[in-house]
């Protein structure tokens, strides 16, 4: 990937590097995630991640890291980094001359006149990372030592030296095995060459990881290494090492490496770089298959990323329309409770709506998709009748009302102290919105393909569709301010400038006037656009915060308060390509341009969670998000289908 490369100034700047990282996934949602000079900055950083069902199915950190060592004339240059306080130790880094993501990240070392390379790779099939190490010239022969720093720990959490630890290791074909705790898999270390494991058990203590430190978590945790690997390398030489769940042959690891290379294809294009991003989001498990939200911390099936992000991972990467049903499939099945009964996040259920609407476009299978579909969304609009649903009631207005105590009843869901930074409790104008696209769309693909005399569903909810049409521009519109109000609470209408409003325009039955259409996205434009997304809040409030840093209160009090998200960028964009037609497309070539720009920072080669909301607009939260990858993916989609290339 020659636009993701850095040069040795950059990669020896420790704040420079620390703050860029990179991360790997397989199918079943393991994961490598380190910064690119392989210092672990965050508890969630490790060369092996690992999904364990038989301890509650979240991830567990088995390998934090692997320290090199290379022994050229009796002298030892090691390559490993750490923090230790506020001391690194070793400083390994100082010997990068060069970091390369070709698909996967490649780091040259030069020490005296040695060239020595280091290219990591998980294995899309098994929870296993692969690490090469290539002696591209030396002298002479080359020891290569190698340290593992083993953690067998939950992601979330950090571990201390203890008595209960199992430190001694299974001797197996080309290596050692561990399992440190019950429960835990087999940790198998192996090499494709000779080797010699030298057992050196000792505790590593007080290893710190800055970027908690600097958010005010716990940020120090003891890490076991068991001994060192040692082998012989001539130049022209390499020798792959693996760290898997499962013993596997040594002999043929040099193959696997490169096979499983070669498979990975190339990534020469913003759009290959998209569709490599798609793929680390979609785990597969037996015949099952979810969306992880992001890396490294966010989880996987999660209900509304899973419905927003679903078209874009699917639908506009590789046109993959049975890995779209697959993936709605599992989610339907698993998340019956929030679907149907209860949820927090009240528009999330109703949001499935737009995602088969979107399939429907995509596929032009209307009548199919509604025959597989249509009793899960009218089941999921029978919910939302009264007393049906704690957390929101239908009001005789036909508008839906969301509160409950204290507690945030929307996406806008951070909390300081245990209280919710915006509350929003009363008639949100989203989840009004997606009702009523809901109810439109249900209602007309009933009177197409359900029962054509006394269809018991469109009696009952035709009229309260035109109870939402009647009442919601009443509502949310103030024709003075410009805009429609966030929510309403016994008729105080909230006056912040937020995207909630978007949905309201932009959705496929919008319940407002085409001359409020123009008018909010006129204020969005105005107030929230910025070249990494839409603002939360507009920086003309007073509770604007633009930048999203300082500690975790501090940063929770930004998250819905000004930061700026790359999801609501595409039904920005969707809906500006409706009223304007071609004459949009440099503009949105300008608002989405700025992300090829950060790809070298935060995660390389990835698309954040969120950016600041103030110039220049930093990238921060997941370094990797689902939602953030499948809006720019359908940015795409929606701004090929205005080209002059496709229209010819």
């Amino acid at each position: 990937m020659a636009f993701l490369k850095f040069n040795k100034s950059e990669l020896v700047n420790l704040e420079y590097s620390l703050k860029r990282e990179i991360i790997a996934a397989n199918e079943s949602g393991a994961y490598c995630n380190t910064s690119i000079v392989t210092c672990n900055t965050r508890r969630y950083h490790g060369l092996l991640a690992v999904p364990v069902r038989e301890l509650g199915g979240g991830k567990f950190m088995l390998l934090s890291s692997l320290d090199e060592s290379l022994v050229l004339g009796g002298k030892q240059f090691n390559l490993g980094i750490h923090c230790y306080g506020d001391t690194y130790e070793p400083r390994g880094h100082k010997y990068i001359v060069d970091f390369d993501a070709a698909p996967v990240p490649v780091i040259t070392y030069k020490v005296g006149g040695i060239l020595f390379t280091k290219t990591i790779m998980m294995v899309p099939d098994n929870d296993q990372v692969l690490i090469k190490y290539e002696l591209l010239s030396a002298p002479s022969k080359v020891s290569l030592m190698l340290k593992p720093f083993l953690a067998f720990r939950s992601i979330h959490s950090l571990t201390s030296q203890n008595s209960e630890a199992y430190t001694a290791p299974e001797e197996i074909d080309g290596g050692v095995s561990f399992r440190m705790y019950d429960g835990f898999p087999d940790l198998n270390l192996q090499i494709s060459g000779t080797s010699a494991f030298k057992s050196q058990p000792y505790w590593y203590n007080g290893v710190t990881y800055s970027d908690e430190y600097r958010r005010g978590f716990d940020c120090r945790e003891d890490l076991f290494v068991p001994g060192i690997f040692q082998m012989e390398l001539k130049p022209g030489e390499s020798v792959v090492f693996s760290a898997s769940v499962n013993e596997i042959n040594p002999r043929g690891l040099k193959r696997k490496f490169t096979d499983t290379l070669k498979k990975m294809g190339t990534v020469e294009s913003h759009h290959d770089l998209l569709v490599h991003n798609a793929g680390l989001f979609k785990l597969h498990t037996g015949d099952k298959a979810r969306i992880n939200a992001g890396f490294s911390w966010l989880e996987t099936g999660l209900l509304r990323e899973t419905i927003v992000s679903l078209p874009g991972l699917t639908l506009y990467a590789n046109g993959n329309c049975e890995e779209f049903e697959k993936i709605l499939d599992t989610l339907i099945e698993d998340e019956q409770e929030r679907l149907f009964r209860r949820t927090t996040q009240c528009e999330a259920p109703l949001r499935l709506t737009e995602t088969l609407q979107q399939y429907i476009r995509f596929s032009g299978k209307e009548k199919q998709i509604w025959k597989k579909y249509g009793e899960t969304l009218k089941g999921i609009i029978e919910s939302y009748a009264p007393g049906r649903r704690k957390e929101v009631a239908m009001h005789p207005n036909g508008l839906l009302w969301t509160q409950m105590d204290n507690v945030a009843l929307s996406w806008m869901n951070a909390y300081v102290y245990g209280h919710p930074v915006t509350e929003r409790a009363g008639y949100q104008v989203e989840t009004n919105a997606f009702w009523y696209n809901a109810l439109c769309f249900a209602i007309d693909m009933e009177n197409k393909y359900g029962a054509k005399k006394n269809n018991a569903f469109v009696e009952r909810w035709a009229p309260v569709r035109d109870l939402v049409k009647q009442n919601f521009q009443p509502t949310f519109w103030r024709e003075d301010w410009g805009y429609l109000v966030d929510y309403v609470n016994n008729g105080w209408q909230d006056p912040a400038v937020r995207p909630n409003q978007l949905f309201a325009v932009c959705l496929e039955y919008s319940p407002v006037d085409d001359e409020v259409i123009s008018e909010v996205v006129m204020t969005i434009n105005d107030e929230l656009v910025t070249k990494r997304g839409l603002r939360s809040l507009s920086p003309r409030n007073e509770a604007y915060r633009g930048v999203y840093e300082g500690s975790q209160i501090d940063r929770d009090l930004a998250y819905h308060q000004g930061c700026a998200f790359p999801a609501l960028l595409a039904p920005y964009i969707d809906i500006c390509f409706k009223m304007m037609g071609d004459a949009f497309y440099k503009r949105a070539e300008y608002l989405t341009e700025g992300f090829f720009q950060d790809i070298s920072k935060h995660g390389v080669g990835a698309f954040s969670e969120l950016y600041d909301g103030d110039p220049p607009h930093e990238p921060h939260g997941a370094i990797s998000s689902a939602m953030s990858t499948a809006a720019l993916l359908r940015i795409e989609y929606i701004m090929n289908q205005y080209s002059k290339e496709v229209r010819k």
